[in-house]
This record gives C-alpha cells, structure tokens and sequence, in this order.
C-alpha cells in the first residue's frame, strides 16, 4: 500500500477521528499486525501538538493462552496499578484511539462461561471509572488489516495479496482512498447532519421495521432524545468523529419498549467468534428468545452478561446503498459491517442522546429509559426492502426507511 496514503490515514484518525487538540494525551491501543502504520499515527499525533502518547499493544493469540491457563480467580482479579491507571486517566482524560485488527474467530474454543465470569468481575471494578469518562473525551475506533482476519475475507489470496486487498477496502469505505480524506469527511459530516436535523424536527416516538424476511418490530423512543451521527463533540465542547468508517444516523431507544421479531443479516463478530443467521424476539423490551444457526449458546450467554444486556441500546438508521454494502463484502467486523445497513444494539444506550444531557446524573438519564449495560452489541438487520416508519408524537406516520434506503 503507498505510504502516502497510509500517511493521509493516518492524519485523518488524528484530525477528525480524535481531532487532537494541541497539549493533550493520546493513547493508542493496537495489535501487532500493523507496527508501521501504528508509528505514523504517533507521529502524527506529535505532529497535532500531542503532549504524550502511549501505545498499549495487544496479541490476540497470547489473550487466549492467559484465557485457556488463568484461573477464574485471577483473570477476574483487577490489579491495583491497573485500577490506578484507570482512575489516572478518568481525571486526566487521554484521547483513546483504538486500531482494530484482530482474528474474528480468534477466540474460538476458549471456555465461554470463564470468559463471561471474569469479564462480569471486572466490569463492576471498572465501571465507575468509565461512568466518570462517559462524554468527557475525545476517542476513535478505526481498523488495520490483520493477516488472520486479511484471510477470511479473501481466502483464495496470499497472504501478502489479502492484507494488500484489505488495505484497499478499509481505506475505500473509510472515505480515505482520496487526495484528502479530512475534507471528504467534513462534507460526510455535513450529510449526515442535514438527516439528523429533518430527523430531529419530527419529534418522533416509535419506530417500526419490517421487511421481508420477517422482521417485524416496534422500538419506543425516549422523550426529548435525538438522532445523531458523524461528528460528535465532548460535554467541554471538544469535537471527534468516534468510528472511521461510519455511515450512520443512530439514537437510543427506551428500555422496556421493544415487540416484536428481528432478522439479521450479517454474521456477528463477538468476543473472536462467529455469529450466524439468527433471530431475536422482543417482548416488552427485552430479548425473550433467540435462535442461531451457528453459536447459539453465545448468542443466549451474550444477552444474559447483565440485567441490561436483554435490551436495546441503539436504533441506526444506515442506507443499503452503503460504501460498504457495495464493495460486496462481508468484513466479519462490526466496526465495517454495521456500517453496511441499518442495525441495532443489544447493552448499554448512548444518555448524549438525550436532551439537555448535560444537565442530567448518569442515574437520571437512565431513568429515563437510557438502558445500562457492560455490553453494547450491534447487530445488523437491514435488507433491500427494508420499510421503517416514524410514528410522531401526534400520531403522524412518516416513511424514514423505504426499500433498504432513505424514504426523503
């Protein structure tokens, strides 16, 4: 891949994924797979005016040997300099960039129920700490190609030629395959504002899917919560673009309103493995049956991490005619494959949804139907036909969604 490109990249994930402001604190967190790129993102970082950047690096396949050998005990345990660092970073608030490259089925095999246990016992030590950072940083999830996840997708390639090919199609739907990605972005911010504002002046409470293969599913809206999308901005007014790729308008739902049935389609990357071909069915809000062709048993333990994990968290509303829905490809990551059409969440609701946020305690916004959760899972359920209708406050019907895309 020419380095030029890499390089404009690069300074994309810092400008408006991050948009770094001069004197602060980057973190990086990446896998090996991409060492190179992962330097040009902190010299590019320094190059913005960064004070300091840290670069955490992960390995996949060592995650799993600690997973396979570690007790229960002591993968549950959080190390006291481990909770030092995360209180240090809740009050210093780094800016987080996360570079994903990992294996989606690298983590198949390990023992679910360990896994689950020990990730419940150390949410609960660092949750508080990820409640005080909620809307107080600047962060960006963006992605690498990783030889292992470079072969799923193109497994008739060599390994040289798949990381080459998946290059090409990282950069292409993430708007960054041009002479100059910042500018293509702001005028993508700028679309997906004109939709979140029409969006937004309907004052809409209900939204229903159907389509097809069988979806059929009503989701109730907060009072007072919008739709956004594109760039956001931090509560001290600090802007950032959270995911590179991203096509979405998206708002949060209310807890307990949700019936009906939800097909997907596109498999589900959780926790490095596979989820294929599944339904769930909704009554009063909470997931009450699923079926899967493959990883049932992972899909139930998925929706069982917490009392929260049963609900909804996020509607997104992503057109069919989608940069990533026409590459033809299947990513076996969220991050893209979300992207690819409209999808919903299972877990934790976005409270900056919410009007006047700012203003509210984290428990205030959850009373107002806000779901908490350690999860927050997307799922894909758009298709070719897709209908989603808006039902206003006054009872009005408006078509949103009408044959996989914008109905306006």
């Amino acid at each position: 891949m020419k380095k030029t490109l890499l390089k404009n990249f690069a300074k994309l994930i810092v400008k408006s994924g991050i948009t770094l402001v001069p004197g602060q604190n980057v973190v990086i967190r990446a896998d090996l797979d991409q060492s190179e790129f992962v330097m040009m993102v902190v010299e590019e970082c320094y190059k913005a005016g960064a004070k300091k950047v840290e670069v955490e690096w992960d390995v996949q396949k060592l995650s799993k040997i600690h997973y396979n050998y570690r007790t229960l005990d002591v993968l549950s345990t959080v190390e006291k300099w481990e909770e030092e660092r995360l209180s240090l970073r809740a009050n210093t608030l780094p800016c987080m960039i996360y570079l994903l490259s990992e294996d989606p089925d690298g983590m198949d095999g390990i023992d679910r129920e360990k896994y689950a246990k020990a990730s419940q016992a150390r949410y609960k030590i660092i949750k508080p700490y990820r409640d005080k950072m909620e809307n107080r940083y600047q962060w960006c999830i963006a992605a690498v190609p990783g030889e292992a996840w470079a072969k799923k997708m193109f497994p008739n390639l060599t390994k040289k030629q798949a990381i080459e090919k998946l290059w090409e199609a990282i950069l292409k739907t993430s708007r960054a395959d041009g002479p100059d990605p910042i500018s293509a972005w702001q005028e993508h911010n700028r679309n997906i504002r004109e939709k979140c504002d029409y969006l937004n002046s309907l004052n809409i409470r209900t939204l229903e899917y159907s389509s097809s293969n069988g979806t059929k599913l009503t989701v109730g809206l907060c009072d007072g919560s919008a739709f956004m999308g594109g760039c956001e901005t931090t509560l001290s007014g600090n802007p950032f673009n959270a995911n590179i790729p991203s096509e979405e308008v998206f708002t949060s739902p209310k807890k307990g309103e949700a019936e009906g049935i939800v097909y997907s389609t596109r498999p589900l990357a959780y926790n490095g493995e596979m989820i294929e071909n599944f339904s769930i069915r909704f009554e009063k809000g909470k997931a009450v049956e699923v079926h899967a062709e493959k990883n049932e048993e992972l899909l139930k333990q998925l929706i069982s991490m917490d009392e929260g994990a049963a609900y909804l968290g996020e509607c997104a509303l992503v057109p069919f005619d989608s940069p990533i829905q026409n590459s033809g490809l299947i990513f076996y990551n969220t991050l893209f494959d979300e992207n690819a059409s409209c999808h919903l969440a299972l877990g934790a609701g976005y409270t900056n949804t919410l009007a006047d946020y700012e203003k509210l305690t984290l428990e205030e916004c959850h009373k107002r139907g806000i779901n908490d959760s350690m999860v927050h899972e997307d799922f894909m359920i758009g298709t070719p036909d897709l209908l989603v209708v808006g039902v206003t406050a006054n009872g009005e019907r408006i078509k949103i969604f009408e044959n996989g895309n914008w109905a306006f």
